[in-house]
């Protein structure tokens, strides 16, 4: 299906600053028309048609969120996204004519900081794309406070800023971007209930159309790496409003 998007906004100057966009998809027409839009929106985009060409772009740069089409040629979206979230520190946006969601609860659990159905809003991307952004600074700037505190609880030991949690036996446990701002937001209202709402806007996004079971997910996910199994000893659901750390927690 065609789909045309608006690229009137007006180009900006582009410096080293700015968040750079790798998109993965075949669909040669509809990606150079979203690198079009980004570029024009101050983004630094380059693009790939499967994963060996994301492989090299991803070797010969740094890039802030890859924009990933599951219907590839040759490996496909969910094998890369598993991989991709496993091995490097970068944010995924799945755009995808799979949109059920089914498709984005699959999407989540492999690692995805967030899903979008095509066709898709251009405007709506680039409100994902600020979203998944707003937590960590262009070009991997310095941590800010929140992000520079070391956090214990439960025998484990939280590294906000290296996005890595260090279990009771000394293994390494590595976070997703929304599992980092998830355990962050829970640590630092510990005993408090946070509502779906409230983690929704601290740990997704302002300003796009995201659904409450992306939270759900993302717990059910948090609590397999905190090794609770379907336990509720750390995480515990509030039937009806929300979840509530239940372990005391230090700040280093």
């Amino acid at each position: 299906m065609d789909r045309q998007i608006a690229l009137n906004t007006p180009p900006i100057e582009i410096d080293e600053t700015e968040p750079r966009v790798l998109i993965v998809d075949d669909d040669e027409g509809l990606k150079q028309q979203i690198a079009s839009y980004l570029e024009n929106n101050g983004y630094r985009v380059e693009t790939a048609r499967d994963a060996p060409t994301m492989d090299h772009a991803l070797a010969q740069s740094t890039f802030d969120v890859v924009i990933l089409d599951l219907m590839m040629p040759g490996e496909d979206g969910l094998s890369i996204c598993r991989r991709l979230s496993a091995q490097n520190d970068i944010a995924i946006i799945i755009m995808s004519a799979m949109g059920e969601e089914v498709d984005r609860i699959v999407g989540l659990e492999l690692g995805a900081d967030d899903y979008l159905p095509k066709p898709s809003n251009p405007r709506e991307l680039l409100a994902r794309i600020r979203a998944v952004l707003r937590r960590r600074p262009p070009g991997g700037g310095e941590a800010t406070p929140r992000q520079a505190r070391t956090y214990n609880f439960a025998g484990y030991q939280l590294d906000p800023a290296r996005r890595r949690l260090k279990a009771p036996s000394g293994l390494i446990v590595l976070l997703t971007r929304g599992e980092l701002s998830l355990l962050v937001s829970l640590l630092d209202r510990a005993g408090e209930v946070l509502t779906r709402d409230q983690l929704l806007d601290t740990a997704r996004v302002e300003d796009a159309d995201v659904f409450d079971r992306a939270i759900d997910v993302q717990i059910s996910r948090l609590r397999r790496k905190l090794g609770e199994g379907d336990r509720q000893d750390i995480i515990r659901t509030v039937r009806g409003v929300g979840y509530r750390l239940t372990v005391p927690v230090t700040r280093a």
